[in-house]
């Protein structure tokens, strides 16, 4: 493998960094404003539809594995570690800039979370479907989930298998057909 990166390269994965920290900063200001404005008065957006209310989530999604801190904290770290090497690997070509983003939304949500685990040992959640009861949950976790929902879109209708060969730990050889 060729360990020298191209300077496309290079700006791809400069602006998938940039793109992480900008959307921490913002899923971090989210929760700040939260903190200093929805402590006991929740606000209502649409009444009976949804609102703004402060909840420190000790666990993941739904409330289950509360009080697990070092497990979600070495889940979001492993997280990381992965979505960085794929998009190390990845090619620069334009059929992976979807994929880029998708990481780079899956990547900014789970530092924005761990962020909050180590600083706090919980998650700052406030956003809330009332009309539904549907856990109250926050930006990152919007990340995590719309890009969770289009990677597997782009994995059924438009990635193939021969598409993620970048990811094999197997020396690639090409092979020219001689006619």
């Amino acid at each position: 493998m060729n360990t020298n990166l191209s300077k496309k390269k290079k700006l791809f994965l400069l602006a998938d960094f940039v793109l992480i920290i900008v959307l921490i900063l913002f899923d971090q200001f989210t929760k700040h404003l939260a903190l200093v404005n929805l402590q006991d008065k929740p606000f209502k957006i649409i009444d009976g539809v949804l609102e703004f209310n402060y909840l420190q989530n000790t666990g993941a999604a739904f409330g289950i594995l509360q009080n697990q801190k070092v497990f979600f904290v070495l889940i979001a770290a492993i997280m990381l570690i992965v979505i960085a090497y794929v998009l190390f690997r990845m090619p620069d070509d334009k059929k992976y800039n979807a994929m880029h983003i998708l990481l780079v939304l899956v990547a900014s949500g789970a530092a924005g979370n761990m962020i909050d685990r180590v600083k706090n040992d919980y998650v700052i959640d406030f956003i809330y479907f009332v009309i539904i009861n549907f856990p109250i949950f926050n930006v990152a976790d919007i990340y995590v989930t719309v890009a969770t929902f289009a990677f597997a879109y782009l994995l059924i209708f438009y990635y193939k298998d021969n598409d993620f060969e970048f990811l094999s730990f197997k020396q690639q050889k090409k092979f020219k057909e001689f006619k």
